[in-house]
């Protein structure tokens, strides 16, 4: 497992490095471009979350499931029974919408180390860096120490003036907003859920754009402009939810 671990981490080290070197080594336009590269190659993961988000939110506010909720509610048993027969009988996977996050967890954290190695400013942690990239397609000498100025930020250190940190925490509230469906039954769980993680989500993302190295925090920032973009040009972003309760359409 850890031979797999560290492939992957060292392919990414080197398609980010290969991307830093052949635009002029500006690392902030590395990572943005590397996270865009990442998005495509998970696209269809994301499409496939999406769909089964959807399939049981749509069952959460079916007549039919609510009445079974509400006939079975003290007969714990019998109500999971009927909800895998409903599950076999409308053809949604329970995991639909879990398994592709499970399956990209580990690509997002072999990114997000990838970043911080590749940024790396002791001695030691430069000679690992060294060890890693693959000589016969980038030369060594000529990449490191990288140049980590990008815009007025040092991409190895947190941001000073805390502007990333408000962006990181904005856009990933909007992306949890615009990624969260209606939802009209008052016991869904996953919709009380989803209005929990759209407040503790930018709180602890926007945490960690103040205290770890803004590099990290252009990748927050284009990641979650590229979901929202994703969302909408498959016309899933729910644009209500931006609207404050009052004012919205139900």
């Amino acid at each position: 497992m850890s031979f797999l671990w560290n492939s992957l981490l060292s392919l990414f080290i080197n398609v980010l490095l290969f991307i830093y070197n052949i635009i002029g080594q500006n690392f902030g336009i590395a990572i943005i471009l590397f996270t865009i590269l990442i998005r495509l190659v998970t696209w269809p993961l994301n499409a496939q979350q999406m769909k089964g988000a959807k399939a049981m939110q749509d069952l959460q506010n079916d007549k039919d499931w609510q009445a079974i909720q509400k006939k079975y509610a003290k007969d714990k048993e019998k109500l999971a029974q009927e909800q895998m027969r409903v599950y076999r009988e409308k053809g949604i996977n329970p995991f639909g919408s879990c398994l592709p996050t499970l399956i990209q967890f580990p690509i997002l954290i072999a990114l997000y180390q990838s970043i911080i190695r590749a940024l790396a400013a002791t001695p030691l942690d430069l000679l690992k860096l060294s060890q890693v990239i693959n000589s016969n397609f980038l030369d060594v000498a000529k990449l490191i120490p990288l140049n980590s100025k990008f815009l007025w930020m040092n991409l190895g250190q947190p941001e000073p003036y805390y502007i990333l940190a408000i962006v990181v925490a904005a856009t990933t509230f909007i992306q949890s907003k615009l990624t969260m469906p209606p939802s009209t039954n008052p016991n869904d769980q996953s919709a009380a859920m989803g209005q929990s993680m759209s407040i503790t989500m930018p709180l602890m993302l926007g945490w960690f754009a103040l205290t770890f190295p803004s590099g990290l925090a252009v990748y927050f920032i284009t990641s979650n402009v590229l979901g929202i973009v994703q969302y909408a040009a498959q016309g899933k972003a729910n644009w209500s939810n931006l609207l404050p309760k009052g004012m919205r359409k139900e």
